[in-house]
């Protein structure tokens, strides 16, 4: 049964990755950023997942990450998100490309999807990406955030946290004792959307570079629920 299993799980990404060496690697991240926003549209749409007013007008950065997670005693959760971080003139930058990832060690069966928005309270934690893995909960303090529903436990505590997380899964997935999640910085994703020489840093933080069309709908509505 777990040769069965181990081999399911080698075909399944094997596959993956032929499919993603066939297609177009631009229209692949347009359409990273496209499902990104879906995310966020659809906690916003409901009550129970919306993030309230007060939480996103202290958002000074805003993740947004789209992950699957498989395994048989060790679990492989891999993942692609994007940042925007709102610049000193009160503006939101592009969205930036990512990954997201995490392992999990412990008895763990099955598989699920898992959407995740980081609500990033300050100027100096978007700035850990720049040079190497950021460490959700471990470089900085996270805490499960309210949704609108439960709007009345925001309070001067929370918003003072440096990220504030919502998230929801799809799927079976039981059993994983150890975890680490992270997201790291993803350039060679961001010259191909962008078609452009610069980086993470440029990107979230100066003018330099134009929206192109497809992202611009995510900017938008960003814009909308966090002016």
């Amino acid at each position: 049964m777990k040769k069965l299993l181990l081999s399911s799980l080698l075909a399944l990404f094997g596959a993956a990755s032929l499919c993603s060496a066939a297609s177009d690697p631009r229209a692949d991240y347009v359409t990273r950023v496209e499902s990104c926003e879906a995310i966020l549209r659809e906690f916003m749409a409901k009550p129970e997942t919306a993030i309230p007013a007060a939480v996103l007008a202290q958002a000074h950065a805003i993740v947004i990450t789209n992950q699957v997670k498989v395994g048989f005693i060790i679990g492989v959760k891999d993942g692609y998100g994007v940042i925007m971080v709102k610049q000193a003139n009160g503006r939101w930058s592009l969205p930036v490309l990512i990954g997201a990832g995490e392992v999990s060690f412990g008895f763990q069966i099955g598989s699920n999807t898992a959407e995740t928005i980081l609500i990033i309270t300050d100027d100096a934690t978007p700035r850990m990406i720049f040079n190497r893995r950021f460490n959700v909960g471990v470089d900085a303090k996270a805490v499960v955030g309210p949704s609108n529903a439960a709007s009345e436990k925001v309070n001067r505590a929370l918003l003072a946290t440096p990220v504030i997380v919502y998230g929801k899964a799809r799927g079976l997935y039981a059993g994983a004792t150890v975890k680490s999640g992270w997201i790291e910085r993803n350039d060679e994703a961001n010259y191909t959307l962008y078609s452009t020489p610069y980086t993470m840093p440029e990107l979230l933080y100066s003018d330099w570079v134009k929206p192109v069309p497809e992202v611009q709908p995510l900017m938008d509505f960003v814009k909308q629920i966090a002016p």
